[in-house]
């Protein structure tokens, strides 16, 4: 079954980093932010956000999705401001500068490291001490659960419903989800604070792209429908992926 577009399934995540670099532009006073994608690939986030006037260290252990980023960024007239360098969120501050950047993106990384508080604590540390911007974004459990049982698979739905990782199964391609809860727990216990939470992908992974191709407008109602739902609690338990801000906490004194 095909799905809606790339572009569709992210917009909730889009807006809200697309608002949250603004806040920190306003509070940094400068036009131009440091920006560390982890896991950044071909730059799907990284290069429009380049394209907005800001700084893009790209971090992914694929040599072949690194090149497809620097074909990606050229294209868009970005390349000066995109950089891409091999390496992962383990050994993160072998190939980046720690405490360098004043917005972190962790976008679906947490699912694949074998320990999520520690690699999201080296994640953190990339920040600047005191005024950083983290946006996270990991795969949900309740959207596994959904499309398990819709599609009939019912045993593998209460499978991931109670297992800790969330899997479905063996054959699950997905190492672990998240509840909202335990984002929200994992980034407190990193010393910052967790902020706005969305769900994304609520209804784009359930509704069949044939319809999306053949009914007038129907991409764009989804559109409004998706970032409708996206910050009601009973959509967000529902979502294939949560998405989470949070800032630095600021110490008085």
């Amino acid at each position: 079954m095909s799905r809606p577009s790339a572009s569709l399934r992210t917009a909730v995540v889009w807006e809200v980093l697309r608002g949250a670099l603004d806040q920190r532009v306003k509070t940094s006073g400068s036009e131009s932010l440091d920006v560390l994608d982890t896991g950044g690939g071909t730059g799907n986030f990284a290069v429009p956000v380049a394209e907005l006037g800001h700084r893009l260290t790209v971090v992914d252990p694929s040599p072949d999705a690194l090149f497809g980023l620097e074909r990606r960024a050229a294209e868009a007239g970005v390349a000066a401001r995109v950089r891409g360098v091999q390496g992962d969120a383990h050994g993160l501050f072998d190939v980046v500068e720690r405490g360098g950047y004043d917005v972190v993106l962790c976008h679906g990384v947490l699912e694949y490291m074998d320990d999520p508080a520690e690699g999201l604590r080296n994640v953190v540390a990339a920040l600047r001490p005191g005024a950083g911007t983290l946006s996270l974004l990991a795969a949900g459990l309740g959207g596994a659960v959904l499309g398990r049982a819709i599609a009939g698979h019912f045993t593998e739905a209460r499978h991931a419903l109670t297992a800790p990782d969330g899997r479905w199964g063996e054959s699950d391609p997905m190492p672990r989800r998240f509840t909202a809860e335990q984002l929200t727990e994992l980034i407190e216990a990193t010393g910052m604070t967790a902020g706005a939470v969305h769900g994304v992908r609520v209804f784009a992974d359930l509704v069949p792209g044939a319809l999306i191709d053949t009914e007038p407008d129907a991409e764009a109602a989804l559109s409004q429908l998706e970032a409708a739902a996206s910050e009601l609690p009973a959509f967000q338990a529902v979502a294939s992926q949560l998405h989470v801000l949070a800032e630095t906490r600021y110490h008085g004194g």
